[in-house]
């Protein structure tokens, strides 16, 4: 385990770059020309991603990353 101590400023940049990743990559879950194998890897990033941002955020930020659908669903539909 590691630790790190940021500034209140480095927090917000941490902050903001997680949630334009969480972002980009909603974006891409919905694209039908993803292959399901890279559709797999990326949830695994995702799940991550968001995990990292879940300790910075309030939980009413996180509301809006929560994905809603379940994988197989979104792969195949």
């Amino acid at each position: 385990m590691l630790g790190f101590l940021f500034s209140a400023k480095e927090v917000q940049e941490l902050e903001y770059l997680l949630r334009r990743e969480l972002e980009e990559m909603l974006l891409d879950f919905g694209d039908k020309r993803i292959d399901y194998l890279v559709k797999r890897a990326m949830e695994e990033r995702y799940s991550i991603i968001f995990r990292m941002y879940a300790r910075i955020a309030p939980p009413n930020e996180l509301s809006k990353y929560v994905r809603r659908r379940s994988s197989q669903q979104e792969y195949f539909t």
